[in-house]
């Protein structure tokens, strides 16, 4: 089972989800989707909480008020670190997990860098909002991947065929503008000065 929180610390508001056991974490951290976001007590047993990011938002410039929320859950459900002020939550890209075969359950490492929040103590008011918002459900996690990656690849080819559609109609435009140019230079050739004109009388007498 998954459970879902909805925080408004943002508008339009963003997805939080995390296991709800440490089985569930190592589904998450196989099927979550490589623009979500980690978060994670450091060097204590916590919560996976992860965030759907909202479109056009990156990691390294998520709002303060959306890591708060994610962070205080996050403390919240850490059985030793929900104790503790003072507390540092870590945090990165779930692509940036790495996972292998002699880890234990739940337990990641990171194939580059991570970030760092400290949470000086729990913020109840916080906590309490997001837990209003509280929802299980169960994920076919494979069949979100499918409609995921189907999803991604519709808009990658709709991007495609726009660009070729701006090449082509680029391209035609530059080469209407070729030849309105090799147009203009058989009609507009500058008289040479240097050439006496001809009378009216002379012109008659070369057709005669």
């Amino acid at each position: 089972m998954v459970l879902f929180f909805t925080s408004n610390a943002v508008s339009p508001s963003a997805v939080i989800y995390m296991g709800r056991d440490k089985v569930e974490n190592e589904e998450l951290i196989k099927f979550a989707w490589p623009q979500d976001v980690w978060f994670h007590v450091d060097k204590l047993s916590s919560a996976h909480v992860y965030l759907r990011m909202p479109e056009g938002m990156s990691w390294d410039s998520i709002p303060e008020t959306l890591l708060a929320d994610c962070a205080q859950l996050v403390k919240a459900n850490s059985i030793e670190g929900n104790k503790k002020d003072n507390l540092t939550i870590i945090y990165t890209p779930a692509d940036n997990l790495k996972k292998t075969g002699d880890m234990a359950v739940g337990q990641v490492s990171f194939h580059s860098d991570k970030k760092v929040l400290y949470v000086i103590k729990r913020e109840n008011p916080i906590v309490n909002r997001l837990n209003k918002t509280k929802e299980e459900r169960v994920v076919d996690h494979e069949q979100e991947r499918i409609d995921r990656i189907k999803k991604e690849n519709t808009i990658k080819r709709a991007a495609a065929a726009e660009k070729k559609k701006q090449d082509a109609e680029l391209a035609k435009a530059r080469e209407a503008e070729k030849a309105a140019r090799s147009y203009d230079s058989l009609f507009n050739v500058e008289e040479d000065e240097s050439v006496p004109r001809k009378t009216g009388r002379e012109l008659e007498e070369d057709f005669m």
